[in-house]
Formats: C-alpha cells, structure tokens, sequence
C-alpha cells in the first residue's frame, strides 16, 4: 500500500491538507449554507479517512484507485448525511459510511452467485441499517432492522450472511494515528458474561485499583457486553480513545496480577 500513499486516482496524498477541528467546524458551517468550495475542502481535508479505509483491501485482487473512488463516495455521502447536532465526531461516522460503500461495491462485483431475492433482501436490510443509524445516532439491532423492512431476523441474518465475505478478527477497520480499531473490538459477547474472565475475583481486585473511567470502561466491555462504539457512545468519546483507555486498562491489569 506504501506506493498508493503517492499517488491514487491523480491525488498526491502526501500533499493532502490536514484541518484542525476549528478549521473543520467552520468549513461545515459554511457547507450548510451551501458553500461549495467549502464542501470542497473539507472532502479534501477528509481523503485521509478514505486511505485508511481501503488500506484494509491493500492484499486483494481488487484495484485500489477504483476502491478509492467508490470510497470517495462514501465520504461524500457522509458530508452530506452528518448531522452535526448529535455528539458524534465526522470520522467516527465516515468511516462505516465508507466502509460500506466499498462493501456495496464489492459485493456487487463478487463472482459468487446469490439469488436475487436474498440479495435483494440483503440490500433492503443494509439501506434499513443505514437510515436507522443516521435517524437514531446509533446502530440498529438486527430486530429493529428486521422491522422496517418488515421480514423476520432469521431472514436478515441468512441475506447479510449469503453477501459476505469472511473477515479475520484482527483486521484492522480504521486509524487516526494511534493504535488501530480491529474487527474483534467491535463485537460484544453477550451469551457468555457469566463465563467471562473479569468476573474472577482476582481480577476484580485489579480492576479496583483503575481509575473510575477506565474501570468503567472495562465493566461495560465485558460484563455488560458492549461494543466498543456504544461505550464510546455512552461516556461521549470517541471510540479510537475507548480502544487506547481499554488497551491501557487491561495492561495495567496484567501487570498487576503477574
């Protein structure tokens, strides 16, 4: 991936421009009035974020200029959707935006066939996901999508299923310089918290000596089960400093009981 970081589509990444969070907050204002050379820019400011989307898809077969445009796409989509009332940050929103477009993308191109009526039912339920994320600031549960496209769970869960393309757990999904966010941060496991090994008494003793909101941190990951984004979501972070405060957690944890 390190050559793309020259040049893709015609852009020089290297020159790309780098916005403070004051420079950002004014160009949207502006994008609202219907500034276009505002809108500009900050699609500019923000190529960034599609790089480090597609650099996931650096070891397929995939053409990577082309994956940088249908991410492009995704970024636009995002500008013109965010919502800059809620307490979100653009990237922790832009990012799965596009993500998913590039999915889209190549799950329009994948050579497996699936019947039209899964696909389209998979769509229905990607679109649904989508429009209930914006409307509620939050991701929708497999009901709530199921719901409004009017089908039951089981039948969501075979479509999306029958589109996918298997993920390693340690894929990382994105970066903003730190470490980055893995697949495995983003999946809770609530079938097995009383089996989980935070709840051992010993490690509860370690837990105790964490400040409040790392240890708070630590009790809604893995006894409550939750995603790295609702916690994110739940303590008004962003989800790449939940990643770090968590690492850092469970290290001074480890420390402790070794």
């Amino acid at each position: 991936m390190a050559g793309y970081k020259v040049e893709i589509c015609g852009v020089n990444t290297a020159k790309l421009p780098l916005l403070s969070n004051d420079e950002k907050e004014e160009l949207f204002r502006r994008i609202l009035d219907g500034d276009m050379e505002a809108r500009e820019q900050y699609i500019k400011g923000n190529l960034r974020l599609v790089l480090s989307v597609i650099q996931r898809f650096s070891g397929s077969n995939e053409n990577l200029d082309d994956l940088f445009q249908i991410g492009c796409v995704g970024l636009i989509k995002a500008i013109d959707n965010f919502d800059i009332t809620q307490n979100v940050k653009f990237s922790t929103y832009a990012v799965p935006m596009i993500l998913g477009e590039v999915r889209r993308y190549l799950r329009d191109n994948n050579s497996i066939r699936v019947s039209r009526s899964l696909r389209d039912t998979a769509y229905k339920a990607i679109y649904a996901r989508e429009g209930l994320t914006r409307r509620n600031a939050r991701e929708p549960s497999l009901m709530e999508i199921a719901n409004e496209i009017g089908v039951s769970k089981e039948e969501v869960t075979c479509a999306l299923d029958a589109i996918q393309s298997p993920v390693s757990l340690y894929e990382p999904i994105y970066t903003d310089g730190g470490d980055p966010l893995y697949v495995m941060d983003q999946i809770s496991d609530k079938k097995h918290l009383e089996e989980n090994w935070v709840e051992d008494i010993s490690l509860r003793e370690a837990m105790d000596r964490l400040p409040n909101r790392e240890r708070h941190i630590i009790d809604m990951r893995f006894f409550e089960g939750k995603t790295q984004t609702e916690v994110a979501e739940e303590i008004h972070i962003s989800q790449a400093q939940v990643s770090r405060l968590e690492k850092s957690a469970l290290k001074s944890m480890k420390h402790y009981l070794s």
